[in-house]
């Protein structure tokens, strides 16, 4: 049995590697030492180079405020000044000449109600102003021709050339002529009270604006009854709603803690939702003072600067208070960037551009230094993402990978 075992061991042949096999084959050690230089050199400096973690930060336009800025609140849009417009008599609306967003002027007719009735009670009075006027010159002329009579017969009488009875008759005349007079005077007097209480109420029936401002909501339609404070059933109060655009403030709210940091003529900038676009130089008006115990916040008022016809009314807001009034110029945004961002190298300022995982060194132009940002105003664009802080051992060209936050 143990015969045939020997049989079944395979036969190997004799190795022919290590410094027996480098000494019969020279060549193999140089084409092994060229490829491990090749590896170590594409490791290194080429494409097999492990990706360095770099943290980047992107290139946006920024308001110049943001660097003086000392305290952000939010708020909203209130007129000041503000009215609900109703009449002061009762009746049916016959007339309406404003909707919404209507401008109007202090005095201006709006509404008028039904007043057929009291303007005849008013052309009635006019009428009786005129008939007082006629029944006065009557007086005055009966008065005058009385005078001349009384002096004439005081004259003959001293003379004994008349009865004394008629000089008598004569100065009673002259005195009733004079009261009738008087008598004129005060009825011009009470119809022209007569015309003013009948011209107030027919002015009662006219609805005109307070100040001159804008229509925000329209109340009432013609044939509805209007009445004061809404006092008669189904009766509108108001016909009109208004504001006086001039007045618009934004009522933000500061925390108690902060308040510190405010106070009455800081310059401020406001910004709008609706109006993305702007920025809008403000000033703190006034701090009211009382706090909102459930919010331990304080209701600031600040006022516009610049007007706009697209500010409107209950429009959100935010209000950045702000250490110093800004520059001109100051109120329009900056393409910019955060400084750690730039490095100085061969004396000129360059950033590193992230471009599909690859870093390209790009000169900039920079401009006024914003805080912790400098402006930007050449070399790079809205929207281009560069290294922060970039190692002085970074090249362009090199691969990056961008560090999660």
């Amino acid at each position: 049995m143990v015969p045939d075992l020997d049989r079944l061991r395979i036969e190997r042949p004799p190795k022919e590697f290590g410094p027996a096999a480098l000494r019969r084959w020279p060549w193999a050690a140089a084409l092994g030492a060229l490829l491990l230089a090749v590896l170590t050199v594409l490791y290194l400096w080429g494409p097999l180079k492990p990706a360095r973690e770099v943290t980047v930060t992107v290139v946006s336009y920024t308001y110049p405020s943001q660097a003086y800025t000392l305290l952000n609140a939010s708020g909203y849009v209130v007129p000041q000044r503000q009215a609900a417009v109703s009449s002061k008599s009762t009746g049916r609306l016959a007339y309406l000449a404003v909707e919404e967003g209507s401008r109007v002027k202090k005095g201006q007719i709006m509404a008028s109600l039904e007043n057929a009735d009291l303007v005849a009670q008013r052309d009635q009075a006019a009428a009786q102003v005129l008939e007082a006027k006629a029944a006065l010159a009557s007086a005055q002329a009966e008065l005058t021709d009385a005078k001349l009579q009384y002096e004439r017969f005081r004259t003959l009488v001293e003379q004994d050339l008349v009865a004394r009875q008629e000089f008598d008759s004569a100065k009673a005349r002259y005195e009733k002529a004079q009261a009738q007079v008087a008598d004129a005077k005060a009825r011009i007097r009470s119809a022209r009270a007569a015309l003013a209480n009948a011209e107030a109420a027919l002015e009662y029936s006219y609805i005109r604006s307070p100040f001159d401002g804008v229509v925000l909501t329209k109340n009432a339609d013609v044939g509805e009854v209007v009445a004061p404070f809404g006092a008669a059933v189904n009766a509108r109060a108001s016909v009109v709603t208004m504001a006086d655009f001039d007045s618009l403030m934004v009522e933000a709210d500061v925390a108690e803690a902060n308040l510190d940091k405010v106070h009455v003529g800081q310059p401020c900038e406001i910004a709008l939702d609706a109006i993305p676009d702007r920025r809008f130089r403000g000033e703190v008006h006034m701090i009211v003072p009382t706090a909102d115990r459930a919010k331990a916040t304080v209701m600031t008022k600040v006022k516009f600067l610049e007007r706009d016809d697209r500010i409107l009314p209950e429009m959100s807001a935010k209000v950045a208070f702000l250490s110093r009034p800004l520059e001109k110029g100051e109120s329009r945004p900056r393409l910019a960037v955060s400084r750690e961002a730039l490095i100085t190298r061969h004396g000129k300022t360059v950033a590193f551009r992230v471009r599909e995982n690859r870093v390209e060194a790009v000169e900039v132009t920079t401009g006024k230094k914003m805080g912790d940002l400098v402006e930007i105003t050449a070399g790079l664009k809205e929207g281009d993402k560069v290294v922060f802080q970039p190692p002085a051992s970074l090249r362009s060209g090199e691969r990056v990978k961008v560090k999660l936050e």
